[in-house]
């Protein structure tokens, strides 16, 4: 049987279901009778969620990508060149 210590340093790991069976098991049957680590394990599980909530998808990068190739082509590079280069400057 996990003591609390032990819990509190693998519950990150539990969380984000990274153990394996048998480690996942014992934590959940100290969880289960722990009422103290299972606060814990509660408020760290609704952090995690209002963490993944808050989060926003970083801008695409096709904009830039574009401004970048027109000024290239502006500049004089050939178009082919571009091409050459990979996605998004063709």
């Amino acid at each position: 049987m996990l003591d609390c210590a032990a819990v509190m340093r693998q519950l990150w790991d539990y969380l984000d279901g990274e153990l394996d069976a048998e480690r996942e098991q014992a934590l959940r049957m100290h969880l289960s009778m722990c009422e103290r680590c299972t606060g814990h394990a509660e408020f760290d599980r609704l952090f995690l969620q209002a963490v993944k909530s808050a989060r926003t998808e970083a801008p695409s990068a096709q904009p830039l990508r574009l401004r970048v190739a027109n000024a290239l082509v502006e500049a004089g590079m050939p178009r082919e060149a571009l091409a050459a280069a990979g996605e998004g400057f063709a």
